[in-house]
């Protein structure tokens, strides 16, 4: 998950925990009990999630780069009597539970990754791993939940095979890397399994994913209908001008200045362009590079930065108004830029399929309790889940991270070197999974609304 850091108003309301009651996403059946089989197979699960949950945690792999962490997975699958594939989009591995019963199709997917971060936690299972990472050496931590997600999806893999005999359907678990995001100049994550197949011989009818959230306390499901969580785009502006000595700018263009002046002008694009009342967006300059001695004005200025969005017409509003500024405001300063807005494909918005949400609702408060199934602000946090939504009707939802008595505002968030995991997530989002699985195959496919 790829995330700005949150304000503390955005923090604050997603602590809430205020359930949803509009009429759009009642439910339209009776409430939901937690199935027994459920039950047993979470209890049976226990010990062996928390141990894969640990080890996976202790042994990090960045995007693209997750060599142990999938054959520990397949490995388990193969001796589970399954036939995953391995090495799609690199290292990601899917296999395909197959029920005895007809019944429809449906995915679940699980990330893999880890992030450039030196850990912080202190845990005696703590990542000792490092890495040089752009050119710097940097620790390697499961800083976002992702080992809680393979974790997770082993165990509901487990679970899925021991009622093969019982179960209506097909489940196709998908184990994928390089969610944060696959190194530059390579290709990965969602958008590549898809380009290699994911769905060519196997096209689920709907599909579902998880992710452990610190701004939700561990006992506590978030999950929306429609838009959940941004699209988010990448951007780069380079500003020419023309290099002179520091003590003469007369005698040069200063791209440093028209920079300044870009990144400034900048942020009148949300505060005074965009509707935020109707949906939130983000314009974020992240870095900024120009210049090697003190006293030398240099020729180029390069601004990196990302966009957040919630809808494709705000999303192409706000590319057009930033390439604008940045072509005009140089201008003014007789510089020129290059301004690739943005500079390469980016993640869509995560959608949740209104009718599939409505449906499965009663699913999650089945295993949770109705009241700690909560509707959590938009996130302008991105996922490359929002790939897989694309295709097929998707509910992605959120499992609450933070231990009992701390407060989710101010927890060590999801990328922070002291983020925790309270390992009862484990617990209820392989229960949650399953349900929801368990539900959707017994109750067979039905029509959802189409995604966007």
């Amino acid at each position: 998950m790829r995330l700005l850091a949150p304000s503390p108003v955005s923090l604050l309301l997603a602590c809430l925990l205020v359930p949803a009651a509009h009429a759009a996403d009642a439910s339209p059946t009776a409430a939901a009990a937690q199935r027994p089989d459920v039950a047993t197979a979470a209890q049976r699960e226990h010990d062996a999630v928390r141990n894969w949950r640990r080890d996976i945690h202790q042994h990090p792999e960045l995007s693209n780069r997750e060599e142990r962490t999938s054959k520990l997975v397949a490995d388990h699958l193969k001796a589970l009597g399954l036939s995953p594939r391995t090495g799609i989009a690199h290292h990601g591995v899917v296999a395909i539970v197959q029920g005895k019963l007809p019944g429809p199709k449906v995915a679940l997917r699980a990330d893999m990754d880890a992030l450039p971060v030196t850990e912080q936690t202190g845990l005696p299972f703590a990542s000792k791993a490092t890495t040089l990472f752009n050119g710097q050496q940097t620790g390697v931590m499961h800083a976002c939940g992702h080992d809680a997600h393979t974790a997770i999806l082993l165990g509901v893999a487990d679970a899925l095979v021991a009622m093969r005999d019982q179960l209506p359907g097909s489940v196709m678990l998908v184990f994928q890397p390089s969610e944060e995001g696959a190194p530059e100049g390579e290709e990965g994550g969602a958008a590549l399994m898809l380009k290699e197949g994911l769905f060519k011989d196997f096209k689920p009818d709907a599909i579902f994913g998880l992710h452990v959230f610190s701004t939700l306390p561990a006992g506590t499901i978030g999950v929306r209908s429609g838009p959940e969580m941004a699209a988010s785009d990448k951007f780069t502006i380079t500003v020419h001008g023309r290099q002179t000595h520091g003590s003469a700018p007369w005698g040069g263009i200063d791209p440093i200045v028209a920079a300044a002046d870009i990144i400034n002008t900048a942020q009148t694009i949300v505060s005074r362009r965009t509707n935020i009342a109707a949906l939130p967006a983000v314009v974020t300059f992240g870095s900024i590079h120009g210049g090697i001695r003190y006293n030398i004005i240099p020729d180029e200025v390069t601004l990196v930065g990302t966009i957040r969005t919630f809808d494709e017409k705000q999303r192409a509003a706000i590319f057009g108004q930033l390439k604008e500024v940045a072509i005009d405001v140089a201008a003014a300063h007789g510089a020129t830029v290059d301004a690739q807005v943005p500079d390469r494909a980016g993640n869509p918005v995560t959608y949740n399929d209104p009718a599939l949400t409505a449906r499965m609702r009663p699913s999650l408060e089945a295993v949770a309790g109705k009241d700690h199934v909560v509707e959590p602000p938009l996130q302008m946090g991105a996922e490359d889940y929002s790939f897989y939504a694309k295709e097929v009707p998707s509910m992605f939802f959120f499992v609450g991270a933070t231990a009992p008595g701390i407060d989710p505002a101010t927890a060590p968030s999801n990328h922070s070197p002291k983020f925790q995991l309270d390992e009862s997530a484990l617990d209820l989002g392989l229960r949650a999974m399953l349900q929801v699985t368990l539900d959707y195959l017994h109750q067979g496919a039905k029509p959802q609304v189409t995604s966007p």
